[in-house]
């Protein structure tokens, strides 16, 4: 019996405002309902959360500008599909307006199924990606690496630039 592995992503953004200002009003009152659409959305397995139903009060690097999303999928085409193809994209195309231009803000890995990855180690990943670019470790929706059963995986165009 092989073993068995789903996708984790992790994606970071820098707020140009505290999430409670009236500049990020839209983002903030968006965040339950784009959370349940992807705890609705084929695929989904799991998601970090900190106190609230979201994960914006677990700053990175003390910095409570900067604000992680972290989850689990059973595949690249389930993550695609609800990244590029569902209700979430009419908002990640407005991104500029809450968020600072960032290069090396998203990473995908493969986990062995049933592991949940700490924000640590996330952030770990999405260091080696900026660093060595993308491989077996750490890699992007247009250079994904197949899971460790070596089923190959496709591109997933980016739909909102």
């Amino acid at each position: 019996m092989s073993a068995k592995f789903q996708l984790a992503e992790i994606n970071i953004g820098r707020l140009k405002a505290p999430i409670d200002d009236p500049l990020i009003r839209d983002f903030a009152d968006n965040l339950d309902r784009i959370n349940a659409l992807a705890e609705a959305s084929p695929g989904f397995v799991w998601r970090l959360t900190g106190e609230g139903n979201n994960a914006t009060d677990l700053a990175i690097d003390d910095d409570p500008l900067l604000i992680p999303n972290l989850s689990v999928w059973t595949d690249i085409a389930a993550l695609g599909a609800f990244v590029y193809r569902s209700g979430h994209v009419a908002l990640m195309r407005r991104r500029h307006e809450w968020f600072e231009p960032r290069k090396d803000s998203m990473a995908l890995w493969w986990v062995p199924e049933g592991h949940r990855p700490t924000l640590a180690e996330a952030l770990e990943r999405l260091a080696q990606l900026a660093t060595h670019g993308p491989g077996p470790e750490a890699f992007t929706f247009r250079t994904p690496f197949p899971a460790p059963t070596g089923q190959a995986e496709a591109p997933v165009p980016d739909e909102c630039a």
